[in-house]
């Protein structure tokens, strides 16, 4: 994870998701770059090609805000993209964050374990399962420590649970994570998971470079499960109180619909099992 000229890799990587036509631009002739060039950003922004030019290079690091929100309506940034250049455009001394052991609340423990009839999981800030309930444990196959986001891009048994969801659970994910870095933050364990799929997986490094930093925290969840077949479910994404970036996880089905007789066949299948069981991947 490059951390040596952040504002130019994240301009790069947004003009590279805009296509002409977007910016009102006609599409003919031949184009060397997938979106848009560095003169045509330049040029929509009211701004010089040459300064466009070393912001990308990183030769200047501090654009005016009226320069950042001009570019930010050239790239067609969201608010939380705008947040994001304007935090790259105005690094501030960095701060090492140390990983801690991460706990969850006995009272959560409790209520994921023995009070939800429906599958449920903590993930701590790393996206490593904390917690899983038996019915989220025979729905995603996890155990306690297995890391949500190395499995997503490197378990092939989990591209197989998620068939054609796949591509948009695994960009939430990778929004998320990219959520949890910055110009302030030198975080070395994030760095280091990072890094290895950055090197291992090419899915990895293109959607990282997207520089998207919104996950879904809700939506529905298509998986094909390997002993009850195809089910369509709820999930929620619940920001833990108090706990640096831990997520309870809860999914769901319409009563009576095929999916809550799937959750309801996978109860009956893991009755006789430890109640600390725990499963194979959860939704990002």
């Amino acid at each position: 994870m490059s951390e040596s000229n952040e504002l130019g890799v994240f301009l790069r990587s947004r003009r590279d998701l805009v296509r002409p036509e977007e910016a009102g631009l006609g599409t003919g002739g031949r184009r060397r770059v997938p979106g848009l060039r560095r003169d045509e950003v330049a040029q929509l922004a009211g701004i010089s090609a040459e300064y466009y030019l070393r912001l990308e290079q990183g030769r200047d690091r501090h654009p005016s805000a009226q320069v950042v929100d001009a570019l930010a309506r050239v790239l067609g940034l969201d608010e939380e993209g705008l947040a994001e250049l304007r935090r790259l455009a105005r690094p501030v001394r960095r701060r090492a964050v140390r990983r801690q052991p991460e706990r969850v609340p006995c009272g959560l423990r409790e209520l994921v374990m023995s009070r939800l009839d429906i599958p449920a999981m903590v993930v701590g800030r790393y996206k490593d399962v904390l917690v899983a309930n038996p019915l989220a444990a025979a729905l995603y196959g996890v155990t306690c420590g297995f890391n949500v986001l190395h499995a997503t891009f490197l378990d092939p048994g989990v591209r197989a649970l998620y068939e054609d969801d796949w591509e948009k659970c695994a960009r939430s994910l990778v929004a998320s994570v990219r959520a949890l870095t910055g110009p302030e933050i030198r975080d070395s364990y994030l760095a280091e998971l990072v890094g290895e799929l950055a090197v291992r997986s090419e899915e990895f490094r293109r959607l990282w470079a997207r520089h998207d930093i919104r996950p879904r925290t809700s939506g529905v969840l298509r998986l094909r499960h390997p002993q009850v077949g195809p089910m369509e479910l709820n999930f929620e994404k619940l920001a833990v109180a108090g706990s640096d970036g831990q997520i309870l996880m809860l999914f769901h089905a319409a009563p009576g619909s095929p999916a809550a007789e799937s959750i309801a066949l996978l109860g009956h299948l893991i009755a006789d099992t430890a109640p600390d069981a725990t499963s194979r991947l959860p939704a990002s």
